[in-house]
């Protein structure tokens, strides 16, 4: 399964950068890489919570979360084609200087490695531009 990962410290408590992350709608104030997501269901997000969201350059997709780990701070949703799936893992740990931020997106599916590899600089730069987007995000709001 070809897959895409990104990493990136965060000079925050893990407990800030995962509050943020779970809360998706917000995503389109801090990285360009989402147009716009809009919640499915009520309520906070849980496993099988569903979101539809809209990025540049790719059609709108509904994402389903499919782990969510409170304690270990990771969530994972799953959207797809027929032919193609795709898995995003966000995983937020502890270090000496605040959060390590790990955004992995992975490919399945027959027609996935084919999608992967036309997709490969699109999603290099969109796990960049999130993974960038939620440090800027996180440390300009601790400072406050």
């Amino acid at each position: 399964m070809p897959n895409f990962s990104f990493v990136i410290e965060i000079a925050v408590p893990p407990f800030q950068v995962w509050e943020t992350l779970l809360d998706v709608e917000h995503w389109p104030e801090w990285t360009q890489s989402v147009t716009s997501i809009e919640r499915l269901d009520e309520g906070p997000l849980a496993v099988s919570s569903r979101v539809r969201i809209l990025q540049p350059k790719l059609i709108p997709a509904v994402w389903r979360v499919t782990e969510l780990n409170e304690r270990d701070r990771i969530f994972t949703w799953k959207t797809g084609k027929p032919g193609v799936k795709l898995i995003a893992r966000h995983a937020v740990e502890r270090t000496a200087l605040g959060s390590r931020v790990t955004l992995t997106l992975s490919y399945g599916g027959l027609l996935g490695p084919f999608m992967a590899y036309q997709l490969k600089d699109l999603n290099w730069h969109y796990l960049t531009m999130e993974a960038k987007g939620l440090k800027a995000r996180c440390e300009t709001y601790a400072a406050r």
